[in-house]
Parts: C-alpha cells; structure tokens; sequence
C-alpha cells in the first residue's frame, strides 16, 4: 500500500500511496515503522489525501526499546510497514506479572493494552473527562481488574477513595466473591445510606493547628496562635490528675489580676470578671464560690459589690483569694503526653485560651477571636459533630490500622462516602486524612504501606487555596511533591481540571483523558500537564463514551484505551426520569 517518503518535516512526513491501492479511513491513526538500515521510527497516520497519507512521527525503536521523541529523521528511501508482534507488544505491553489490563486499542488492531502497575500505581494520577464520559466506570474497571489477575493477590494493598456521591458502593461490595482473603469496607457520613456500613469518625485529639484551623474555617495568623493555645489547654485539661483544676484555676486567677490593674472602671472590671465565670466556671471561681475571711466569709459575687468610692469593698480580700491561686511554675507547663477529649472539652479550652492571653480585651483581634468562639460553637452543636466522636482513645497508628483492618479481617478497598455533606467539611475531612496518613507514612519504613488515594471530584479538594499563605503549604501539593517516596499516591477524578490545583496537576505521571468538551479545561490540561501535544489533545475530542486517552510513564506513546464496562457497575447512571415520571 505504502510507496514511498516524498517529505520528511520536524515532527512529521508525508508518504505516498501505491497507485493500485486503495484507501479508506480505517487506516486513520495506524501504527507504521518507517525503517532504513540505521534505525526504525515510529509513526501514526493522522492525515489521509487521495494519493497520500501524513504520519506524525512518534520515537525510534532503539534494540527492541522505545525512546520517545526523533532526533535522527528516516532516509526518503525508507520502507515502510505495519508494525510486528514484537513492536505491538513494545508499545502495548505484555500480559505478564505486575501488569494490568487497561482494555484494547481501536487502531492497534483491537490488542488488549496493558500497563506496569509498579509504574501506574506507585505514581500520581489524574482521570479527567465531562460528566458522563465514562470516569467512574473507567476508575471501577482498572481496580477491578487489579483484583482479578490470576496468580497474584494484592493483599496488603490499601486504596483509599473518597467518594462524593457514594456511587461505588456496588462496584466494590463483592469484592471477597474473587478471593475470601479480599474485603471491601464501607464508611460513611450519610445516616440514611441505603448501604451498609459505619459512621465516619476521626479522633479529636490527632488534630493538629493546622487541622482544627481547616474545621473552623480560620483565615488570619491571630487565629492560628489561638488555635495553638487552645491545643495545648486542652490537652492539660483532659489529663485526670488535680493538674487540670489548677492549671485552670491558675488561668482564671491570672485572668482576674489583669484586669483588676487595668485603667477601666470598677463596673466594667465587674462586667467582665463575671463574663470570666460564666463561660470558664470551676468549684473555686464561679459566684457562689466561698471566700473566707478571718471571722467571716463571702460568697465570691459579694466581693465585687461597688462601694461610695466607687472601688470594689472587699478588694484586699478578693486580692488575697484570686493570688492563692496563681503558680508561676504553670507558665512554662506542658503536657507529658495526650489524653482522650471531645469537641465540648476544645470549646472550654478555647474559652480559657481567650481569658488567658486577653484576646477578649483586645480591639484588634476581637473580632477574630469571637469568630472562632462562634464557629467551633456551631460545630460543638451542630449535625458534623459526630464525625469526630470517637468512642476511645487511640494513637495515630490504631486509628490507621482500624481503618483497614475490620473485624479481624484485612479491607484493601475503604470507601469513605462524602455525599451528603458540605463541600467545606468534606474537604476538611480529606485534608486532614490525607495529612495523617501522610504523616502516618513517613515514621515508618519508607514505603512499607502503600496507601493509594482516590479523589472523587477532586477539584471540591485539590484547589488553589489559602494554606499556602496560613502554613505555609497545602497538605495536597507537599504528598503530590513527596509522597511517592513514602509510598501515599493521589489519585485525582475530576470534571474540571481547571479548579486543580496548578502544582499537584504538574506532579503527575499518568494522565487518563476522558471525552472533554470545555474549551477552557481543554486549554487548561494543555498548558499544564506535560509532556502533552496539541496531536494529543486533538485525540480526545473524538472520543466516545467509555474510551480515553492514556499517556504518562506507564505508556509509550499516548494510547486510546477502549475500557471494558466494570462488573459490577458503579451507581453512576442518570436518573431514569421516565419510569420515575410514569410509576
């Protein structure tokens, strides 16, 4: 069919058609080897004339390897030929062990493609494409298919996704219908899932500033130092010894003498003070505290009663009280380690924190303070508060560990369902898992557990947001810079590649383009995703639903992978409006 080259281009050629050939569109996109006595190059067709075809030419077959890009150009007196099952195999790879099937190729000759999982799964990912173009069901297929190769039994595997609108469930449920040894674990935060499965719940006290900053939505430095402070409160509170009562009295004690030397008037010290008892009251500072005199005693809210001169009448006795209970050795007090508390311990914490650095009483930082006061308020007693109402204390390896391992049996798949949440918890939630089990992963061997992560709408997560300015980094870029060499691998699905985050979309190996149609994602993903060609990208926008395009460290040139449909299939579908509309 093939004649010969008439132009060689940078990137491209131009070959010409047989005379007694015939051409038809079936050879758009094949697979050519355009060889001389020096060097095959590889090649695809891309345009079709009525005399000749374009190819583009893609690397040069190197002693059975392929090396992307052309440096050397093929002779014009080059043959050219389909390519043999040794290069089909080159390209597509093998079925052998540690590869996975991904599906079959279209334009090479409907070959079933497969892929190094050490090279797809130990890198990040990024699986973009419209709503409806085949993600889910695509995501479903791959991780089936690890679970389904005979003779090798993935164990110890983790895979960790969070999954926005609980879609799969059905897809994983019956996983141990392969092998006994697999189990799927279903955790969520909708109680009134129709599936089976656990409430969702996090450990209060594996928070850090950070973290509890995400919770309450803090936006200002000030907020963080009273975060910090109120960490570390409420770590000294939980303890059980008398420590707790007289650090907090200390508190309250120092509190008091601070504003009893202030410039402000005897009715405003009152006012005050009493606002101090009302919100961090304790057996010996609240107003029916008993204060003893010689001869006589007063109940604490008698001492602040105003006399003719406009001073406090019993000032040197309540003096004398409140200094009892000042220790200077609390200043510079930490806890020995920590205990078990709840959100209502953090609130108190967080009161005594305002009393004691005199946040209250400072104009400039007032308005900080008291919107942090109102927001964990709110979460003390709202609908999210049994997300972090853990029934016991453990460390951060038993939480871990009690996420993947459930009734004594060892869960490789843990679907934790965000569906009916806000979009502001729910990324709460993933930012501070991903940041346990990122800290979780580099204390330990590095690379010993594997924990392979998958963002469902990863764009609710994976954005351009203000940690940067708060902490200084933002949970996702650090993993998407460092967590390979830990072995915790993000896995990013997403409609909108545009809200992704600019670094971690930079940071991934392995890109799956499904059927995209938005001229600014398109623009987008070929701005920042490297290595992409505008040949690339032109691919995707023929694809039909159910197919996509590959390319990354796992693949030698960029492939359109036709995916089988997952057994069983994820809830994904559409509505069906006409039996809802007519039964």
């Amino acid at each position: 069919m093939f004649d010969k080259i008439i132009y060689i281009g940078e990137n491209d050629a131009r070959i010409k058609i047989k005379d007694d050939a015939k051409i038809t569109t079936d050879i758009m996109n094949m697979p050519l080897v355009i060889e001389d006595s020096k060097k095959k190059i590889l090649s695809e067709v891309k345009d079709l004339s009525q005399n000749e075809v374009s190819v583009r030419l893609l690397g040069e077959i190197v002693n059975g390897r392929f090396v992307g890009g052309v440096l050397r150009k093929p002779s014009m007196d080059s043959s050219i030929r389909t390519l043999n099952d040794d290069e089909y195999t080159l390209i597509l790879n093998v079925n052998e062990y540690g590869n996975i099937t991904l599906g079959t190729s279209i334009f090479y000759d409907n070959r079933t493609i497969y892929a190094s999982m050490n090279e797809l799964f130990s890198n990040h990912m990024c699986i973009i494409g419209n709503s409806g173009s085949g993600k889910s069901c695509g995501v479903s297929r791959f991780l089936q298919n690890v679970f389904y190769i005979p003779n090798f039994i993935p164990f110890k595997s983790n895979f960790l996704i969070f999954d926005s609108s609980g879609e799969y469930y059905t897809a994983f449920s019956r996983i141990n219908e392969i092998n006994p040894n697999y189990n799927y674990r279903f955790l969520t935060t909708n109680l009134n899932s129709p599936h089976k499965g656990d409430i969702f719940k996090i450990p209060i006290w594996l928070l850090g500033v950070n973290d509890i900053s995400l919770l309450l939505n803090a936006n200002t430095h000030t907020q963080l130092s009273i975060i910090e402070k109120s960490l570390k409160l409420v770590k000294i509170f939980s303890q059980s010894d008398d420590t707790a009562l007289q650090y907090k009295n200390h508190l309250i004690a120092s509190a008091i003498m601070s504003i009893l030397y202030s410039n402000q008037m005897s009715a405003s010290k009152r006012d005050e003070i009493f606002s101090i008892f009302h919100t961090c009251p304790t057996p010996e500072f609240n107003l029916n505290s008993v204060v003893k005199g010689i001869g006589y005693t007063r109940k604490l809210q008698e001492c602040f009663l105003i006399d003719s001169a406009g001073e406090f009448g019993e000032r040197v006795l309540l003096t004398e009280y409140v200094n009892g209970f000042i220790k200077p050795e609390f200043n510079n007090y930490e806890p020995d380690k920590v205990h078990m508390y709840t959100l209502h311990d953090l609130e108190n914490a967080l009161n005594f924190a305002l009393i004691s650095e005199g946040w209250l009483r400072n104009p400039n930082v007032y308005a900080d303070a008291i919107t942090l006061r109102v927001k964990l308020h709110e979460l003390v007693i709202g609908t999210n508060a049994k997300f972090f109402d853990y029934p016991q204390f453990v460390t951060l390896d038993q939480f871990l560990t009690s996420l993947i391992i459930n009734n004594n049996k060892k869960c490789q798949i843990i679907n934790i369902n965000l569906e009916d949440i806000d979009d502001v918890i729910a990324k709460s939630i993933v930012k501070i898992m991903s940041r346990l089990i990122f800290d979780f992963s580099k204390k330990i061997e590095r690379g010993s557990i594997p924990f392979n992560i998958f963002l469902e709408e990863a764009h609710r997560y994976v954005q351009k947001d203000s940690d940067e300015f708060l902490f200084g980094y933002n949970i996702f870029d650090r993993i998407a810079k460092e967590g390979r060499k830990y072995g915790v691998i993000m896995n990013l699905i997403s409609q909108r590649p545009v809200d992704l985050s600019d670094t971690v979309l930079s940071q991934c190996s392995n890109f799956f383009i499904f059927k995209m149609s938005h001229p600014r994602d398109i623009e987008y993903i070929t701005k920042m995703i490297p290595n992409i060609t505008e040949e690339t990208i032109e691919k995707q926008k023929g694809l039909q639903i159910g197919n996509c395009l590959v390319f990354g460290s796992a693949f030698q040139i960029p492939l359109i992978v036709k995916v089988e449909l997952p057994n069983p299939l994820p809830q994904s579908s559409n509505c069906n409006v006409v039996s809802k509309w007519t039964n």
